[in-house]
Protein backbone atom coordinates (compact mmCIF):
# COMPACT_ATOMS: atom_id res chain seq x y z
CA UNK A 1 0.00 0.00 0.00
CA UNK A 2 3.24 2.56 1.01
CA UNK A 3 3.89 2.07 -3.28
CA UNK A 4 0.49 2.66 -4.23
CA UNK A 5 0.32 5.61 -2.02
CA UNK A 6 3.90 6.97 -2.99
CA UNK A 7 3.21 6.33 -6.28
CA UNK A 8 -0.84 8.29 -6.12
CA UNK A 9 1.31 11.44 -4.64
CA UNK A 10 4.37 11.23 -7.29
CA UNK A 11 1.81 11.29 -10.37
CA UNK A 12 -0.05 14.54 -8.63
CA UNK A 13 3.23 16.09 -8.42
CA UNK A 14 4.29 15.68 -11.52
CA UNK A 15 0.39 16.43 -13.16
CA UNK A 16 1.14 20.07 -11.47
CA UNK A 17 5.15 20.55 -12.51
CA UNK A 18 4.64 19.15 -16.22
CA UNK A 19 2.34 22.33 -17.04
CA UNK A 20 4.42 24.22 -15.34
CA UNK A 21 7.59 23.31 -16.87
CA UNK A 22 5.62 23.88 -20.46
CA UNK A 23 4.45 26.87 -19.87
CA UNK A 24 7.33 28.53 -18.23
CA UNK A 25 9.21 26.84 -21.30
CA UNK A 26 7.21 26.65 -23.95
CA UNK A 27 7.92 22.81 -24.63
CA UNK A 28 5.54 22.44 -26.83
CA UNK A 29 2.52 20.79 -25.67
CA UNK A 30 0.02 23.06 -24.43
CA UNK A 31 2.54 26.48 -25.08
CA UNK A 32 4.84 26.89 -28.12
CA UNK A 33 8.07 27.99 -27.38
CA UNK A 34 7.33 31.62 -28.93
CA UNK A 35 4.62 31.48 -25.89
CA UNK A 36 6.57 30.76 -23.21
CA UNK A 37 6.66 32.41 -19.74
CA UNK A 38 10.44 33.32 -20.25
CA UNK A 39 9.64 35.23 -23.37
CA UNK A 40 7.02 36.93 -22.50
CA UNK A 41 4.00 34.73 -22.69
CA UNK A 42 1.27 34.28 -20.50
CA UNK A 43 0.30 30.67 -18.82
CA UNK A 44 -3.37 32.21 -18.53
CA UNK A 45 -4.31 34.33 -21.06
CA UNK A 46 -5.51 31.79 -23.48
CA UNK A 47 -7.78 29.50 -21.13
CA UNK A 48 -8.53 31.92 -18.78
CA UNK A 49 -9.66 34.52 -21.87
CA UNK A 50 -10.94 31.84 -24.54
CA UNK A 51 -11.45 28.79 -22.69
CA UNK A 52 -14.20 30.01 -20.00
CA UNK A 53 -17.52 29.84 -20.36
CA UNK A 54 -20.31 29.66 -17.94
CA UNK A 55 -21.84 31.92 -15.24
CA UNK A 56 -18.47 32.66 -14.35
CA UNK A 57 -16.73 33.08 -17.50
CA UNK A 58 -17.02 37.02 -17.68
CA UNK A 59 -14.74 37.38 -14.59
CA UNK A 60 -12.28 35.01 -15.85
CA UNK A 61 -11.97 36.56 -18.94
CA UNK A 62 -11.29 39.97 -17.07
CA UNK A 63 -7.80 38.42 -15.11
CA UNK A 64 -6.99 35.93 -17.67
CA UNK A 65 -3.72 37.15 -18.85
CA UNK A 66 -2.53 39.15 -15.97
CA UNK A 67 0.68 39.61 -14.51
CA UNK A 68 -0.48 39.17 -11.17
CA UNK A 69 -2.43 36.02 -11.92
CA UNK A 70 0.36 34.44 -14.05
CA UNK A 71 2.75 34.55 -11.58
CA UNK A 72 0.35 32.75 -8.73
CA UNK A 73 -0.58 30.35 -11.29
CA UNK A 74 3.03 29.59 -12.02
CA UNK A 75 4.34 29.67 -8.75
CA UNK A 76 1.10 27.74 -7.70
CA UNK A 77 2.04 24.67 -10.17
CA UNK A 78 5.50 24.75 -8.91
CA UNK A 79 4.88 24.79 -5.45
CA UNK A 80 2.27 21.97 -5.69
CA UNK A 81 4.36 19.68 -7.36
CA UNK A 82 7.29 19.53 -5.45
CA UNK A 83 5.39 19.33 -2.38
CA UNK A 84 3.82 16.28 -3.73
CA UNK A 85 7.21 15.16 -4.96
CA UNK A 86 8.97 15.59 -1.66
CA UNK A 87 6.18 14.75 1.03
CA UNK A 88 6.86 18.06 2.70
CA UNK A 89 3.40 20.64 3.36
CA UNK A 90 0.83 18.06 2.23
CA UNK A 91 -1.92 19.91 4.09
CA UNK A 92 -1.36 23.06 2.65
CA UNK A 93 -0.45 21.96 -0.80
CA UNK A 94 -4.03 19.94 -0.12
CA UNK A 95 -6.11 23.23 0.50
CA UNK A 96 -4.22 25.56 -1.87
CA UNK A 97 -4.25 22.55 -4.90
CA UNK A 98 -8.34 22.23 -4.03
CA UNK A 99 -8.76 25.55 -3.99
CA UNK A 100 -7.43 25.53 -7.78
CA UNK A 101 -8.99 22.40 -9.08
CA UNK A 102 -12.08 24.69 -7.82
CA UNK A 103 -11.58 27.82 -9.32
CA UNK A 104 -10.59 25.99 -12.79
CA UNK A 105 -13.74 23.83 -12.36
CA UNK A 106 -15.90 26.65 -12.23
CA UNK A 107 -14.37 28.45 -15.14
CA UNK A 108 -15.79 25.74 -17.76
CA UNK A 109 -19.51 25.42 -15.81
CA UNK A 110 -21.66 23.86 -17.39
CA UNK A 111 -19.79 20.93 -18.49
CA UNK A 112 -20.65 20.28 -21.92
CA UNK A 113 -21.38 16.29 -21.50
CA UNK A 114 -21.42 15.41 -17.85
CA UNK A 115 -24.41 16.39 -16.27
CA UNK A 116 -23.25 14.90 -13.11
CA UNK A 117 -20.64 17.94 -13.29
CA UNK A 118 -18.06 16.14 -12.41
CA UNK A 119 -14.32 16.55 -14.75
CA UNK A 120 -10.63 15.32 -13.79
CA UNK A 121 -10.89 19.04 -11.59
CA UNK A 122 -13.15 17.58 -8.91
CA UNK A 123 -11.16 14.29 -9.13
CA UNK A 124 -7.60 15.67 -8.71
CA UNK A 125 -9.52 18.07 -5.73
CA UNK A 126 -10.68 14.75 -4.25
CA UNK A 127 -7.06 12.90 -4.61
CA UNK A 128 -5.37 16.26 -2.90
CA UNK A 129 -7.63 16.22 0.09
CA UNK A 130 -7.05 12.45 0.22
CA UNK A 131 -3.31 12.94 0.06
CA UNK A 132 -2.83 15.73 2.63
CA UNK A 133 -5.27 14.85 5.30
CA UNK A 134 -4.55 10.81 5.17
CA UNK A 135 -1.38 10.58 3.48
CA UNK A 136 -0.02 13.33 5.29
CA UNK A 137 -0.76 11.53 8.84
CA UNK A 138 1.07 8.06 7.31
CA UNK A 139 4.59 7.01 7.26
CA UNK A 140 6.03 7.96 4.46
CA UNK A 141 7.86 5.30 2.11
CA UNK A 142 9.51 7.70 -0.47
CA UNK A 143 10.12 11.06 0.25
CA UNK A 144 10.87 13.53 2.80
CA UNK A 145 7.56 13.41 4.98
CA UNK A 146 9.26 11.82 8.05
CA UNK A 147 12.16 14.06 8.33
CA UNK A 148 9.70 17.04 8.46
CA UNK A 149 7.49 16.11 10.61
CA UNK A 150 10.38 15.50 13.36
CA UNK A 151 11.53 19.08 12.48
CA UNK A 152 11.27 21.95 15.38
CA UNK A 153 9.18 24.01 13.37
CA UNK A 154 6.41 21.23 12.45
CA UNK A 155 6.50 20.17 16.15
CA UNK A 156 5.69 24.19 17.38
CA UNK A 157 3.08 24.06 14.47
CA UNK A 158 2.02 20.76 12.97
CA UNK A 159 -0.30 22.17 10.54
CA UNK A 160 2.54 22.44 8.04
CA UNK A 161 2.64 18.93 7.97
Amino acid sequence: MKVVKTLLRWAMGLSFLWPFFDKLFGLGYATEPEHAWLFGGSPTAGFLRFGSRGPFAPFYNRIGGLPAIDAIYMVSMLLLGLALLTGILLKISAVGGSLMMFLMWTAVLPKEHNFLLIDEHVIYLLILLLIGFYFSKQDQWAGLGNWWRETKLVKKAPFLI
